[in-house]
């Protein structure tokens, strides 16, 4: 009788620890080890000086690429009004959404260059092109259209192409259960900080015609310090690919037919291709609804510093309950957000709207990288499974916003149009990434991805 009595509560206590969500380093452990594998599930630092001085060098310079790309909304709005309007919203978008194109394009050579160990070559490279295009901006002429094209998208989109992948996966090597919240932390640089700091000055100098040149330049100056800092606190921690003979091959092939992985691709492929006009459009879309100038040049860096809690904490909470399982309903949400457009059309209600935009799509942002090496059979294929997916979503961010401006057809300003547009993008993008997690989880035989 006793026996039985045993035997029952053991069946219980299985079950509840079934029903309980996985604990700390347990979830989303999805790098198996490999005999090849340099790495073993224990030999991961999850901490220490080191890997933090990664974390912030990483943060550094997507400080510096991303701060830039996000406060395109001023520079649209600049343009747009002052020194290229001349030329559509759409027109000028291009500039823009070239740098969005470069910054993941590349993304897939430079992850190759990653995985071979060419880690301090690119940033140096990427830093010094940066820089430099960063100074030719700061040169270019009023109404030369070609001239802040070439400085602005080509140059510098290049730069930051070589500089963000391996800036953000060199955190891969420092951390495994707790890889969700230190690439969140990366990301989460361009919202802190510095970055909130550069993009309010972008704004405030842009108001006066005469301190454009200098504006740039004191934003280059400081890009100088920030890269220079991330170059000597970033070091890699594993041997590369070339110092190790018997490493497998990298190629794409295996990934064009993972199909889960190419379903994930998709849907953050259709959901990257509506979720940036909001940061391109919203100080214009301001603008054009009666709000106060004075009052417009906050309306990005409000959104950008709301975002600074979606990229950290949905990032805290993925070690924990899954990265799938976070990413899904704060995107969701994100695209339900942008109908709300439609109402805010005060100084209150824009804040509103950028505030909880700002937050709910920060998620998205901060978890798409950690959300593709779910898929990573071993570390060494982290840099080629984002890289190749990078490369991937640089075509909706290239396409995205001018097809936004496209739809607005200037003078008019027909914004239910770009607003349903992008909206229904962002949603069907979750839809497919709902459909990837279903097939994750019935793989790995729990919820919690």
């Amino acid at each position: 009788m006793a026996s039985f009595h045993e035997s029952q509560n053991l069946s219980e206590a299985a079950s509840q620890m079934a029903e309980k969500p996985p604990q700390k380093g347990s979830v989303n452990d999805e790098l198996t080890t490999k005999t090849n594998s340099p790495t073993t599930s224990s030999s991961f630092p999850e901490g220490g000086l080191r890997a933090w001085l990664t974390v912030l060098g990483g943060s550094m310079v997507v400080m510096c690429t991303f701060g830039i790309v996000q406060s395109f909304g001023v520079f649209q709005d600049y343009y747009t009004r002052v020194s290229l309007k001349e030329h559509s919203p759409s027109q000028i978008s291009w500039i823009g959404s070239f740098q969005l194109f470069l910054l993941f394009a590349v993304a897939l050579p430079s992850g190759r260059l990653y995985d071979e160990g060419f880690f301090r070559y690119l940033i140096a490279c990427g830093s010094l092109l940066y820089l430099f295009s960063v100074f030719m901006l700061s040169l270019t002429k009023p109404h030369k259209y070609y001239e802040t094209f070439l400085s602005q998208g080509l140059g510098v989109g290049l730069g930051m192409g070589l500089l963000f992948l391996p800036s953000l996966s060199i955190s891969s090597q420092y951390f495994r259960a707790r890889r969700s919240l230190a690439m969140g932390c990366v990301i989460a640089g361009n919202s802190a900080g510095f970055g909130w700091a550069v993009r309010y000055l972008c704004r405030l100098l842009l108001t006066c015609t005469g301190l454009l040149i200098y504006n740039i330049r004191a934003y280059g100056f400081i890009s100088l310090l920030l890269l220079s800092l991330s170059f000597l606190s970033m070091k890699t921690r594993l041997p590369s690919r070339r110092e190790r003979p018997d490493a497998p091959p990298i190629v794409v092939k295996p990934l064009l037919i993972d199909v889960p992985y190419m379903i994930c691709v998709a849907g953050a492929f259709f959901t990257f291709w509506g979720l940036f006009f909001p940061f391109f459009y919203l100080q214009l879309y301001g603008s054009l609804h009666g709000v106060s100038h004075s009052f417009t040049i906050y309306i990005i860096p409000i959104l950008n510093g709301a975002s600074l809690f979606g990229r950290t904490i949905p990032n805290f909470l993925a070690d924990y309950y899954g990265r799938f399982n976070v990413i899904i309903p704060m995107t969701t949400i994100a695209g339900l957000l942008m109908f709300a457009m439609f109402g805010a059309k005060t100084e209150h209600g824009i804040v509103a709207f950028a505030i909880l935009y700002g937050f709910f799509s920060g998620c998205f942002l901060s978890m798409a990288a950690p959300m593709l090496t779910v898929f990573a059979k071993s570390v060494d294929e982290v840099g080629i499974r984002i890289g190749f997916a990078c490369f991937i979503f640089s075509f909706a961010l290239l396409t995205g916003n001018p097809i936004s401006g496209a739809l607005l057809r200037a003078p008019e300003y027909l914004w239910s149009h770009a607003i349903i547009f992008n909206a229904v993008m962002v949603l069907f993008g979750c839809f497919l990434l709902t459909v990837s997690r279903a097939m994750v989880a019935k793989a790995k035989g729990t919820q919690w991805v």
